[in-house]
C-alpha cells in the first residue's frame, strides 16, 4: 500500500484509497493478533496497535459500505490456538473501546447521559462510575456450578476460547469451592497476570535453564497459562484478579461495585486500587493519581477501565459493534520520541479544509519509522508555537499519524521565525477563511479550486458513491480541463459530447459506448448513496445512511434540511436528535443547503437521476419488524435516542416524517405538526405509555 494513503487524514480519504487501506489494516492487525493472542509474542507496541485499530474504526465510520467480512472491528482477539479444546462462551467476551484523553472520556460520559433519559433531563442526577486499573494480562472466564469450579476458558475471539481448566486449577489465589449462597451457575471474569517481581525471578530461572526468556510480564503470564503441560503452568507464579460477571443463574447485586464486593466475600482477589466515583472529577483525579502511582505497583497496567456502576443502566445501554456502551478503557499516554520539523506543508481536502502536516526528520516511534505528523489546525500551531526547524516531541495516540506534543524550546534555532498560517489556498490562491466556531480554515474557491473541484467529482463517481465504471480520476481531470463537465450533473450529459470524446487519445467507439452505458446504468441510485455522493463536509457513508433512514426520500430530506435553518424548529430538533448527528454535522448540512449553487446542483441531478426511497433491510423478527414508526414530542420514560434504539432493536423502521405508509406515531409531550399530520392521514397514534406497553409484549 502507498504509504501516503495512510498519512492522509481520514476525513480526506477517497473511497478507492479507503478500500486499499482497510484491506491493508485487516491483514496487518490480524497478523498482530495472532502474534499477541496465540503466540504470546507481540510484534509491535500497544500504542501502535491501538493506533491501527482506531484508524480502522474511523475509516469504517466514513465508508460503511467498505467494511470487510474480516474487519478487525468485528473480531475480538484471535481464534483458539491448536492444542487446546474449544469452549463456546455462554455470553460473548467482548473487548472495550478506548479513549486517550480527558476530552474523549467526557464524550463517553455525555454519550451515556444522552442515551439515558433521566440523566439527559437532569444534569444533577449522579452517574456513578467504577474505575479499575487495566491489568496488562490475559482475560479469562471461570465457570462454577453449585459452587464448584468446573471450567476455565480464555477470551479467544470473543465467542470461542481455549479450555485452560487444568492450568487455572494450579493458581494459588483462586477458590475451588464457593459458599452455599452463590448462584447455581456463576461465571467470573477476570485477568491472569504475573507480578513484576515474579516475572524477573522467572526470567532468571529461564536463563539458567537455557529456556525462553520473556519480554514482559504479560507475555510470561499468557505463555505460562497456555502450556499444554499443566505441571509447567503450576511451576509459574501466576495470579488472578476478578473484575466482572459473565453468565449467572440469578442476580447477586444491583451495581457493579456490589458485584465486586460479593467477589471479595466469596474469596476472589479483587484489585484494591479500584474506586467507586460519584462524578467525572473524581474519575479524572483517580486516573491522574494512578498514572503516577503505576510505577510503584507490583504489576503492569496500561490504563484505567471505567464502568457504569448501575447494572440496570448497563443492560439498557447495551452494546454497539463489539464493545459495550457502558464501559471504556482510558489508555495511558503513548510512546514519545524527539525529532526535527524540516517543513510544514498545507494539504487541501475535497471539502476545502486546510490541514497542516509536519514533515519530520525520520524517527522510530512505537516500532515504526515516522516521517510525518499532524498539526491538526492553525490553533494548534499557534498554541504550541510550532515552527519549521523546531525540535519537537511526537507521539502516537488514537491515530496512525503521529501528533506533535510540544516543542523543545531550548533547541530552537536562533534564526527561527513564527509560522504564519496561509490566508490563501496553496492550490488556487483563493481566500482561505475561517468561520466562527470552525476549527479549520477552508478555501472558498469551491469549483474553481482544483483540489476541491476535481476531488469532489472523483468522489461523486467513486465506488461507494455513484460507482461509474470507466470514469477514472484521469478521465475526470481530462474532461474538466476540456470543459466537458463542470458539475456532477454534467456527467449525465456526456452523451451530447460524443464527437469531442472520440477526438481524445485512448477513446474509441467501444470505450465511449461502454462509458455511456455505465453512466446510464447509474441513473437509478439509492438515497443513501446519493447523499454520500454529494460530498457534504462531515457526511460520510454512515451519516448518509442515518439521514436516508431518518427521512426516507429526497424531497422530504431536502425540505427538512431547508427548514432546519431555524434552530427552534421541529425539523432542527429532529436532525440533532439522530443518534450520531450533532450540532456540528447539522451546521454543515444546513450550510450546504443554504448555498444556492448546491441547491441548483441537487435540482439538476434530480432531473437526470431516479433517486430511490430508503428501504431498511429486514434483520429482526418480531411483531414490529418492518413497521414504520415516527416519534414526536418529548419522551418522559426514556430519551429519544434510547427510544429509537429500542424500536430498531425490535425491527421497526424509525422515520423522520409522517406519511400514509407510517404504521405508528408515538406522541410525547409538546408534540408538533407530526401529530396533526398523523390525525389527518388516519395513522395510528400511540401515547408514550401505549408504546411502552407494545414493546414490553
Amino acid at each position: 500500500m502507498d504509504s501516503t494513503i495512510r498519512e492522509t487524514p481520514v476525513e480526506e480519504l477517497i473511497a478507492g484509497d479507503a478500500a486499499i487501506e482497510l484491506e491493508s489494516l485487516a491483514k496487518e492487525i490480524h497478523a498482530y493478533d495472532i502474534a499477541y493472542y496465540q503466540k504470546d509474542a507481540p510484534r509491535v507496541s500497544d500504542e501502535y496497535y491501538d493506533a491501527l485499530k482506531q484508524r480502522n474504526i474511523a475509516i469504517e465510520a466514513r465508508f460503511p459500505d467498505r467494511i470487510r467480512n474480516d474487519s478487525p472491528s468485528n473480531k475480538v482477539g484471535a481464534s483458539a490456538a491448536v492444542g487446546f479444546s474449544k469452549v463456546t462462551h455462554a455470553l460473548p467476551m467482548l473487548s472495550l473501546g478506548n479513549v486517550f484523553n480527558e476530552y474523549e472520556f467526557n464524550e463517553f460520559i455525555e454519550g451515556v447521559r444522552r442515551f439515558l433519559k433521566e440523566l439527559s433531563d437532569d444534569s444533577t442526577l449522579p452517574l456513578e462510575i467504577v474505575a479499575e486499573p487495566k491489568i496488562d494480562g490475559l482475560s479469562i472466564s471461570l465457570r462454577y456450578e453449585k459452587g464448584v469450579f468446573v471450567q476455565a476458558a480464555t477470551r479467544g475471539d470473543g465467542t470461542t476460547g481455549e479450555d485452560v481448566t487444568k492450568n487455572i486449577e494450579t493458581l494459588k489465589n483462586l477458590p475451588k469451592k464457593l459458599p452455599a449462597e452463590v448462584p447455581d451457575i456463576l461465571e467470573i471474569r477476570g485477568e491472569v497476570y504475573m507480578s513484576i517481581k515474579d516475572f524477573a525471578s522467572l526470567n532468571i530461572t529461564q536463563k539458567k535453564l537455557g529456556e525462553k526468556v520473556f519480554s514482559n510480564p504479560r507475555n510470561a503470564a499468557a505463555g505460562s497459562l497456555r502450556q499444554l503441560d499443566s505441571a509447567v503452568a503450576a511451576s509459574r507464579p501466576l495470579s488472578f484478579f476478578a473484575y466482572a460477571l459473565g453468565q449467572v443463574s440469578n442476580d447477586i447485586s444491583k451495581t457493579h461495585w456490589g458485584v465486586l464486593e460479593k467477589f471479595k466475600d466469596w474469596g476472589f482477589p479483587v484489585n484494591t486500587h479500584s474506586l467507586l466515583c460519584s462524578n467525572t472529577d473524581s474519575v479524572m483525579k483517580f486516573y491522574k493519581h494512578l498514572e503516577i502511582e503505576r510505577q510503584n505497583l507490583a504489576y503492569d497496567i496500561d490504563g484505567v477501565v471505567y464502568k457504569v456502576n448501575r447494572l440496570d443502566y448497563q443492560e439498557r445501554l447495551g452494546f454497539v459493534s463489539r464493545a459495550p456502551r457502558w464501559a471504556i478503557a482510558h489508555k495511558f499516554p503513548a510512546e514519545k520520541a524527539v525529532t526535527i520539523i524540516n517543513s510544514i506543508d498545507i494539504q487541501v481536502g475535497r471539502t476545502g479544509s486546510l490541514t497542516p502536516v509536519a514533515r519530520l526528520k525520520p524517527v522510530m516511534v512505537g516500532g515504526v519509522m515516522v516521517s510525518n505528523a499532524t498539526l491538526h489546525n492553525e490553533d494548534e500551531i499557534e498554541r504550541k508555537d510550532v515552527r519549521e526547524g523546531d525540535t519537537v516531541i511526537i507521539q502516537r495516540a488514537g491515530d496512525v499519524i503521529p501528533q506533535v506534543v510540544s516543542v523543545v524550546i531550548e533547541k530552537r534555532p536562533v534564526e527561527s521565525e513564527v509560522y504564519l498560517f496561509p490566508r490563501v489556498c496553496p492550490d488556487c490562491k483563493s481566500n482561505a477563511v475561517r468561520e466562527k466556531g470552525e476549527a479549520r480554515r477552508r478555501c472558498i474557491g469551491g469549483l474553481v479550486c482544483p483540489a476541491q473541484y476535481v476531488e469532489r467529482l472523483k468522489h461523486f463517481v467513486s465506488r461507494d458513491a455513484l460507482d461509474i465504471e470507466g470514469l477514472g480520476e484521469k478521465h475526470i481531470e481530462n474532461f474538466i480541463k476540456s470543459g466537458l463537465i463542470k458539475t456532477s450533473a454534467d456527467i449525465f450529459k456526456l452523451e451530447d459530447h460524443v464527437e469531442e470524446i472520440f477526438k481524445k487519445e485512448g477513446w474509441g467507439i467501444k470505450s465511449v459506448d461502454k462509458l455511456l452505458a455505465s453512466i446510464d446504468d447509474k441513473r437509478v441510485v439509492s438515497l443513501e448513496r446519493f447523499i454520500y455522493a454529494l460530498g457534504i463536509p462531515q457526511v460520510g457513508q454512515a451519516t448518509s445512511q442515518l439521514l436516508a433512514k431518518q427521512y426516507g426520500s429526497l424531497s422530504v430530506w431536502c425540505a427538512a434540511m431547508q427548514a432546519s435553518k431555524d434552530n427552534d424548529s421541529e425539523e432542527y430538533s429532529d436532525l440533532i436528535n439522530i443518534d450520531g448527528i450533532g450540532p456540528s454535522v447539522a451546521r454543515d448540512l444546513i450550510e450546504f443547503f443554504g448555498e444556492p449553487h448546491n441547491k441548483m446542483v441537487v435540482a439538476e441531478l434530480e432531473k437526470q437521476l431516479s433517486i430511490e426511497n430508503f428501504i431498511a433491510p429486514v434483520i429482526y423478527d418480531s411483531a414490529l419488524t418492518g413497521k414504520s414508526v415516527v416519534f414526536t414530542g418529548t419522551m418522559s420514560a426514556m430519551s429519544r435516542v434510547e427510544a429509537k434504539a429500542k424500536a430498531e432493536s425490535l425491527g421497526a423502521i424509525v422515520a423522520g416524517s409522517v406519511s400514509s405508509k407510517t404504521d405508528f406515531v408515538i406522541i410525547g409531550d409538546k408534540a408538533g405538526s407530526k401529530a396533526k399530520r398523523a390525525l389527518e392521514l388516519g395513522v395510528t397514534c400511540l401515547s408514550e405509555q401505549d408504546w411502552l406497553n407494545v414493546i414490553k409484549q
